[in-house]
């Protein structure tokens, strides 16, 4: 593959991004809480290795926010009227969400407690 079609590849991969802004109100959510954690980080002067698991926590959940949204799409074109099965496996893809979530709220209290008290 070229350059070119790598370039390119990218512009798919931004606009599942704006995919997920425009359709998914939890998303904004999520940004808002990054964008608070960031300014946190900042005014805390965060360690390298604090900067680490933070952008990780970040990460983790808007990937799992993209893939959640992914799986419900696929779902709604496959399974349009409701269906135990498809209900079933939204609710397993937003619980992945909501794990990754939980889990960036506990890394996010490890890091800021002790900087807060």
């Amino acid at each position: 593959m070229d350059i070119r079609s790598r370039l390119i590849s990218f512009k798919y991969a931004f606009r599942g991004l704006l995919f997920l802004f425009k359709g998914q109100p939890n998303a904004w959510i999520h940004l808002v809480a990054a964008v608070g954690v960031i300014v946190a980080g900042i005014l805390f002067r965060l360690s390298t290795v604090e900067w680490l698991f933070v952008m990780f926590a970040i990460g983790f959940v808007f990937s799992a926010e993209l893939f959640n949204s992914a799986v419900e799409e696929l779902v709604n074109k496959v399974s349009p009227e409701e269906h135990p099965l498809a209900g079933k496996v939204k609710d397993l893809a937003a619980g992945a969400v909501l794990v990754a979530a939980i889990t960036a709220a506990v890394i996010g209290g490890i890091v800021f407690f002790p900087k807060i008290f």
